[in-house]
């Protein structure tokens, strides 16, 4: 189902919600069955792969570059792909006042498309982290930073509506980066290969991934390597060469500047007590 972003914005700005409850899913750990959905309505952030869910009969793929929303107490059907990896966070909430719920969105299954955005999977990332954190400073910054990610979805899926060039530019060189972000890239050869100027590819990056390409190219990097680290006993050096840094000193300190602990500490921290 389609959805007016500006509509759902103008929802989310004048209706009162609350975090729920936010959880990690993926194919290693298994999602239990369920025939519907639960109590609450959530909305779906993929990591990584593809997996098809049902609302109500109604089919979505839940893959990196959309969100999707599904409402509390629907009809739910599960399928894999067969053995595709998939990952994704579900953030559940409830609307805090029962006489807005009944002309409320939270009721409809849609999905927003907002493209690939470094800077919403790290937002998705920290809340997840901060929630999981548990006590009073936690709670209150769960809530603010569910808002920013939201506000960070809009603002993606209202950039991709508004100027279908300049999008399909940062797709191609986006997706490029993803599937090479490994190898030695500059920012001169990817602008080269598009045919377009430096300046050119730098005002795309930053309308539709509020940063340049030099910087969307390190964080998307330093994410794999958040997800290896979750998902991999690599050593952390070996980490850094596969995700296209030689030097681990330099990729341990971005790292600590992206998620505030080193590499060792955030394995420690989520691999040994993910929650």
């Amino acid at each position: 189902m389609k959805i007016d972003v500006q509509q759902l914005a103008e929802h989310l700005a004048h209706t009162p919600f609350q975090v729920e409850g936010v959880y990690r899913y993926s194919k290693s750990s298994g999602v239990p069955y369920a025939d519907y959905t639960d109590s609450f309505p959530g909305f779906v952030f993929p990591i990584a792969g593809k997996i098809q869910f049902q609302f109500n009969g109604t089919p979505y793929i839940f893959s990196p570059g959309k969100v999707v929303h599904g409402g509390a107490n629907m009809k739910l059907d599960q399928e894999n792909f067969g053995s595709i990896n998939w990952e994704y966070i579900l953030v559940q909430y409830r609307i805090c006042k029962s006489e807005l719920e009944e002309s409320s969105f939270s009721h409809q299954h849609f999905e927003l498309l907002t493209g690939q955005s470094p800077r919403l999977i790290e937002l998705i990332m920290r809340l997840w982290h901060v929630y999981n954190q548990g006590g009073g400073i936690s709670m209150f910054q769960t809530e603010m930073l569910f808002r920013n990610v939201l506000n960070e979805a809009l603002l993606c899926v209202a950039n991709r509506q508004n100027s279908c060039e300049s999008h399909t530019l940062f797709e191609r060189v986006s997706n490029y980066i993803h599937e090479n972000y490994y190898q030695s890239l500059t920012i001169a050869s990817l602008a080269e290969q598009n045919n377009v100027n430096r300046n050119r590819l730098s005002y795309v990056f930053r309308r539709y991934a509020g940063m340049g390409p030099a910087e969307y190219l390190l964080k998307y990097r330093i994410n794999m390597a958040q997800e290896m680290l979750f998902t991999s006993d690599a050593p952390v050096q070996e980490i850094a060469q596969t995700v296209g840094i030689a030097d681990p000193f330099y990729f341990s300190r971005v790292f600590k500047k992206q998620y505030g602990i080193s590499p060792s500490e955030y394995r420690e921290k989520f691999i040994n007590n993910p929650c």
